[in-house]
């Protein structure tokens, strides 16, 4: 059970008006807090609603406008990277010495909207931006602004596998806590992950709800899993590429632009630059936070057979008849 949050999570900031809708909320028991509040059919903790709120009623979206969506920890800071190098190739070439990668954390280049940019219900002014503007969120589908539904706005939606997602979001939530002497059980949180209670979850509605849409709308949303970018790079940055209207050309695959757009944001070369190494976000949170090991099968080395066979009933009944597999190894 966790007594205290994290700096970036604590509530000092929350709106009378936040206060007041979270009094009428379901909640259960907090990853990184104390609780979690159901809005909208997600979950999520206080200071973040407030942001998805303001998120929700301000943000009006551009035609050009690039947003990734994930689950928490699918890849997002991974893909990041990859989206903000291959839409900047002519701005920022990618043989440069000072990268803009090189030198800033993939979330600080390609900020949350509920997260970052309209954290504690700020209004948030876009002049600075240039277009396209990159942004990400972890909002469902259902609970996007209008205007980013409506408009010409494209989603890039990166999938995990529910094993790794799900241990990935422990590891990262029990280091958040140790910095305040508290951590979870692993047995505690998968039973709430297998109840959908998660961070903006349930994984299962979220991920469909995304799924289906790119189906309905292919020109709008791309559906990309972790698991095949993994183990064909080459194939899915491409293909990313042309779903943003900006393919890459025979000339810069000859001239090594790819190679080095996957070499420059690979997991390892993006875990040992100075800035992730020991840079901290404004509210504290050490930007390695978000590089422990962003393998394939690494739940392996937690789940018993009972969890695997439970996650195994519950993903064959909410994604039955979807079309959609998951990769494991």
């Amino acid at each position: 059970m966790t007594t205290s949050s994290p700096k970036y999570l604590q509530e000092d900031n929350l709106s009378e008006e936040c206060k007041k809708l979270l009094s009428i909320l379901p909640k259960d028991k907090g990853w990184v807090g104390s609780y979690i509040y159901n809005y909208q059919g997600f979950w999520t903790p206080p200071r973040f609603l407030q942001g998805v709120i303001a998120f929700q009623q301000q943000f009006q979206a551009e035609d050009s406008d690039i947003i990734l969506v994930t689950t928490p920890k699918s890849g997002t800071t991974w893909l990041k990277s990859l989206l903000f190098a291959l839409i900047n190739r002519v701005k920022h070439p990618i043989f440069e010495p000072n990268h803009p990668l090189l030198v800033n954390n993939p979330h600080v280049l390609v900020p949350f909207l509920e997260h970052d940019l309209y954290i504690d219900g700020r209004v948030h002014d876009f002049s600075t931006f240039t277009s396209p503007k990159l942004l990400a969120t972890h909002v469902p589908f259902a609970s996007l602004p209008k205007s980013v539904q409506d408009s010409k706005t494209k989603l890039v939606y990166l999938c995990r596998n529910p094993r790794d997602t799900f241990i990935s979001m422990w590891h990262f939530t029990n280091n958040l806590l140790l910095h305040h002497n508290d951590t979870n059980s692993i047995e505690e949180k998968f039973d709430l992950f297998c109840e959908g209670v998660s961070l903006y979850g349930p994984f299962w509605n979220h991920v469909l709800d995304y799924w289906k849409k790119s189906i309905e709308m292919p020109t709008k949303i791309l559906f990309l899993m972790y698991e095949e970018i993994k183990k064909k790079p080459k194939v899915q940055l491409k293909r990313l590429a042309k779903f943003l209207e900006c393919p890459i050309s025979t000339e810069e695959e000859n001239c090594g632009v790819v190679d080095e757009i996957l070499k420059m944001c690979s997991f390892k070369n993006l875990r040992n630059l100075e800035v992730n190494t020991n840079g901290r976000f404004s509210t504290g949170e050490a930007y390695n936070l978000f590089f422990r090991k962003g393998e394939i099968g690494d739940w392996k080395n937690y789940f018993t057979t009972n969890m695997s066979d439970k996650l195994n009933h519950t993903i064959e009944e909410k994604f039955q008849g979807s079309g959609l597999k998951f990769s494991y190894v």
